[in-house]
This record gives structure tokens, C-alpha cells and sequence, in this order.
């Protein structure tokens, strides 16, 4: 019997108004205290003297839904959270635009800095999301991660 997993893939950039209607929702929760976000932005790194002018991001879907479901699943488990939203890219994204965004939610406030490290760099070790750099001259190479 398989599982069906939350998709937590948007096509391409996560744009400024989803972002403020997911933090949005939270508002009227009296019982939270604090929230912290993360969003994750692609920079316009220079290599080899070809400026990144996007990253075309690609995934194992079922096998990435499944490590964010683990992540998150560890998360709760591990801290004090009210609530918690990861969405990450798939497709084109320019420099500038957002590829990541992980948004958590506690009665306190030491308690959403320590979880969103963790989500972060739990989701940069373990989830199979794969970028290509594609540069201003029209080239490209798979991303190594930092």
C-alpha cells in the first residue's frame, strides 16, 4: 500500500503573495507566540567569470514529498511548534527570485529559531532537489550545494 505525501512543490519562484497569505493565516492564533521564516533566494553567483542569471530546479517528487513529510514529522517531535509550512521550487527560477520557504510557528520564541535551523539544514543534507546553474551566456552546471 503506498503513502500519498503532502506536495510541498510550487512551479517555479514562490511569489512575495503566497508567502503573505500563508504567514497571513496565523495571525488570529492567539496561542502563538513567535514565528520565523526562511526563505531561501537564488543568488547571482559568479563562476568562472559567468554570472548565475537562474537555477532550473528538479526533484525526485514521491521521494522529496516523503523526506519533508520525515522532516517535518522529526521537527515536531523535537520541538514546541504550533505549525510549520516548507515549499520549495521546481522549474526555472531567476536570480532573486525565492526557491525556498520554510515558515514556523511557536508559543515561544527560542523555540522557532532553533526548529527552523534545523528544517534547513535537514532539507539541504537529506532531500533529493537537484539545481542546474544556468548562466548569462546560456550554459549551465548542476549545483553544488551551500
Amino acid at each position: 500500500m503506498s503513502t500519498t505525501y503532502k506536495n510541498v512543490f510550487k512551479q517555479g519562484a514562490i511569489s512575495s503573495a503566497f508567502i503573505a497569505e500563508s504567514i497571513a493565516k496565523h495571525q488570529s492564533k492567539t496561542s502563538i507566540g513567535a514565528h520565523n521564516i526562511f526563505l531561501g533566494q537564488v543568488r547571482a553567483d559568479v563562476v568562472d567569470d559567468n554570472k548565475v542569471a537562474a537555477i532550473e530546479y528538479t526533484a525526485y517528487e514521491d521521494m522529496a514529498n516523503k523526506k519533508f513529510h520525515d522532516i517535518r514529522e522529526a521537527t515536531f517531535e523535537k520541538f514546541n511548534l504550533t505549525c510549520m509550512h516548507i515549499y520549495h521550487s521546481l522549474g526555472l527560477v531567476k536570480s532573486g527570485e525565492i526557491c525556498l520557504f520554510v515558515f514556523v510557528s511557536s508559543p515561544r520564541r527560542k523555540e522557532v529559531f532553533k526548529a527552523l535551523e534545523y528544517v534547513v539544514e535537514a532539507i539541504k543534507a537529506d532531500v533529493p532537489v537537484f539545481g542546474k546553474e544556468i548562466f548569462e551566456d546560456e550554459s549551465s552546471q548542476w549545483k553544488v550545494n551551500s
